[in-house]
């Protein structure tokens, strides 16, 4: 039995079930919106949200259905998506860029039509990097922009993606209320308790949902299968990521044979398992 299992006091932000039960639901709104208040950071003030259909399909029957993680729209009509995608995947930004389609076509009334469009916002929370140039920059915020000016050409599309492994302020380093909901979303299902940095009455609601303790037996059952879940996702991307590393070893290893290398300095120099070994 997994010890850090029987000490868990709260979620794991990452599953689909604590993700969804925290920022998707209605009477967890005020979260929501705390959170994108601070990350928008005084550009755009959320006061209220209406949560829409996550589920949206094509104009035609033979297009694709998208499905959103959390969509959502404010007294603006100004639309949101947000999604946590918990492993990296192949032509990650081509689908957040398509996928933002859909809240531009939908904006398409019966009948006339001037084509003003109202803003629309993708926000990926993601628990992986995309971009290792910088291992500090985490924040990414894009729109369209005018190449030769260097301005933004078209602001009403935006596009956040937040890459959570690159988060790694302590508690007595946090500053903003988004550095606050970053580290609270990071670390939750590690802590024991609320952080003293944390006692603002939005992170005490945060807290108070995300315990399971507070959870009814059917929310219990649905967050330990969500669990598993991600837990068997990091089995497969770990196994993956090992088999890569294996390959490579193994290549290196019979070039370096053939180039005339003493197979067994080999060995000792790449520190080969017998599993490799046999490979060679």
């Amino acid at each position: 039995m997994n010890t850090s299992t029987l000490q868990e006091r709260y979620v794991n932000f990452y599953t689909d079930f604590a993700f969804k039960k925290l920022f998707g639901t209605e009477v967890n709104k005020d979260l929501l919106i705390s959170f994108l208040n601070s990350l928008f950071d005084g550009k755009e003030v959320i006061e209220d949200l209406q949560y829409l259909n996550v589920e949206h399909l094509g104009h035609a029957i033979a297009e694709r259905k998208a499905v959103f993680d959390v969509y959502c729209k404010n007294d603006k009509g100004e639309k949101f998506l947000i999604e946590m995608q918990k492993a990296e995947q192949s032509y990650f930004i081509d689908r957040s860029i398509y996928y933002s389609t859909f809240p531009i076509q939908e904006q398409a009334p019966k009948g006339k039509w001037n084509f003003e469009l109202k803003r629309v916002y993708t926000i990926g929370i993601l628990n992986f990097t995309f971009n290792e140039k910088d291992p500090n920059y985490m924040h990414h915020e894009v729109k369209l922009m005018e190449i030769n000016k260097k301005e933004i050409f078209f602001d009403k599309l935006t596009y956040i993606y937040l890459e959570m492994p690159k988060f790694r302020k302590e508690e007595s380093e946090l500053v903003t209320v988004l550095d606050k909901w970053l580290y609270a979303m990071k670390n939750l299902d590690t802590l024991l308790e609320r952080p003293k940095a944390l006692q603002d009455a939005v992170f005490k609601r945060f807290f108070d949902q995300a315990e399971i303790a507070n959870f009814t037996a059917e929310e219990q059952y649905d967050y330990r299968e969500s669990q598993k879940d991600f837990w068997d996702l990091n089995n497969v991307i770990d196994t993956a990521e090992k088999k890569g590393f294996e390959k490579g070893i193994i290549e290196s290893a019979r070039n370096m044979i053939k180039a005339g290398v003493d197979k067994q300095t080999v060995i000792n120099a790449l520190n080969l398992t017998p599993e490799i070994i046999k490979e060679l």
